[in-house]
């Protein structure tokens, strides 16, 4: 065999599925060719990644790219150059666009939309409603498709399902796993004129409160036992939610995002005020320490940013008028790699969670993994960088964070996608490459 390479990676620490070894990394036509490299080797371009962390490429399986909808919030082009400079190499992004994404002739034009302006990787989600539940079974594998997504709760119009008949009927309807937002719509309802326009920014947990969250995720899980569908739970923000996934393992598994284990109430809405409105909400101290729990203990299995960018002046309206939604893209890795500096956790399972986790729940086929064979995707991380995160570093065109201001250790100093290196030190180099990923069936 060849022993030049399109591209070698020297005296990094790769974070290998079997630990964190000192090895050099050969790519070749856009793949791992090589783990451990005869000094003769030679290469078109070598990266020196002495003292520095390689990552199998990270993925955020959340993403609101709001495309097609308002490029003055975010779109593709804009998201995923965010995605890039935050470390990222893979997002899978969200069917509430407008239109929606619930049909082949708007998934068409999405995966053609995303092979020409994506910086990243990128897998589309399909809105299950109920006019399109027969046809999600070939949905759900048209190419580039990452999975059905069901908002069984906070939403409008025809991306809601809230109801236990129609939501079996989407279980029944194909065979991968199916993503859940799940909150109670009946008891949001019930709930929500127990308040008033100018009620404090807080009344948003007490509105959403931890029955609501579980009460959905009850539900949900006893339709997947008796339909037998392997489902995902998005953004688990309750402790009791974490300790009733327990007993369905076999076939359920879930997500939760950085806001839920970085923020807490009641200190978020009252430094935040609107920029801490997120569905579902941000909680007190408790849920976040079991959310830390249960991804320690393995309960977790994918972690994501719900990236979901909305104008400043509609986060700073008065609850509940204020728009429920954060960015977080562009900031995961960061905030991931300040936690792990802290020991909150290990550098192996935060790459499990936000590698490996999303390519396995989700079936994606070449990702997940730095081992021979695999797609050459690679988040290369100084785990003793200190900056601080700063609005002007958001490439967004919403232009904000609700993490500015926060000092990180640990920060991404380079992307790599298919081999291709799309970002080192703040820049972005060459054009998008991004390809639509594959996905088993």
């Amino acid at each position: 065999m060849s022993n030049h390479y399109d591209l070698i990676l020297r005296n990094g620490h790769c974070v290998l599925p079997w630990g964190i070894e000192a090895t050099d990394v050969g790519v070749r036509n856009g793949r791992i060719i090589s783990l451990g490299l005869n000094g003769d080797a030679t290469a078109d371009t070598v990266f020196d990644a002495k003292g520095l962390h390689i990552l199998p490429g990270l993925i955020d399986p959340h993403v609101h790219f709001r495309d097609p909808g308002d490029a003055t919030v975010e779109s593709i082009p804009t998201g995923s150059k965010g995605a890039i400079l935050g470390g990222l190499t893979t997002v899978f992004d969200m069917p509430n666009t407008t239109p929606s994404m619930v049909d082949a002739a708007g998934l068409a034009w999405k995966r053609d939309y995303v092979e020409r302006v994506s910086w990243c990787d990128m897998g589309i989600y399909v809105g299950g409603t109920r006019a399109n539940t027969p046809s999600l079974g070939d949905l759900e594998l048209t190419c580039g498709c990452c999975g059905i997504k069901i908002f069984a709760g906070s939403s409008t119009g025809d991306l809601m399902i809230e109801d236990d008949e129609s939501l079996e009927k989407v279980m029944r309807s194909g065979r991968r796993r199916i993503a859940f937002h799940s909150e109670d719509e009946y008891r949001l309802q019930a709930r929500k004129g127990m308040y008033n326009v100018g009620d404090p920014y807080s009344s948003h947990m007490e509105w959403r409160d931890e029955e609501c969250a579980f009460l959905g995720t009850r539900r949900l899980l006893a339709l997947a036992r008796k339909t037998g569908r392997p489902a995902h739970i998005l953004h688990i923000s309750t402790a009791q939610e974490f300790q009733y996934l327990k007993e369905y393992r076999d076939l359920v598994t879930c997500e939760v995002l950085v806001n839920h284990l970085t923020q807490f109430a009641p200190d978020c809405y009252e430094r935040l005020g609107g920029f801490a409105v997120m569905n579902p909400p941000i909680r007190g101290k408790h849920h976040m320490e079991a959310a830390w729990k249960a991804l320690n203990d393995g309960t977790v299995d994918t972690i994501g940013s719900d990236h979901a960018p909305h104008a400043r002046e509609k986060k700073m309206l008065p609850w509940p008028n204020c728009a429920s939604g954060l960015t977080g893209v562009q900031t995961l890795v960061p905030i991931m790699l300040d936690h792990v500096n802290a020991g909150r956790t290990s550098l192996m399972r935060m790459a499990d969670v936000m590698s490996a986790g999303p390519a396995r729940v989700y079936g994606a086929v070449g990702k997940g993994r730095l081992a021979a064979g695999y797609d050459a995707d690679f988040t290369v991380v100084d785990m003793k960088k200190q900056r601080t995160i700063e609005e002007s570093w958001i490439v967004s065109p919403s232009g904000w964070t609700p993490f500015a201001g926060v000092s990180c250790t640990g920060w991404p100093v380079a992307t790599i996608v298919r081999g291709a290196v799309v970002m080192r030190e703040d820049e972005v180099q060459g054009a998008p490459v991004g390809k639509l990923v594959r996905f088993r069936g």
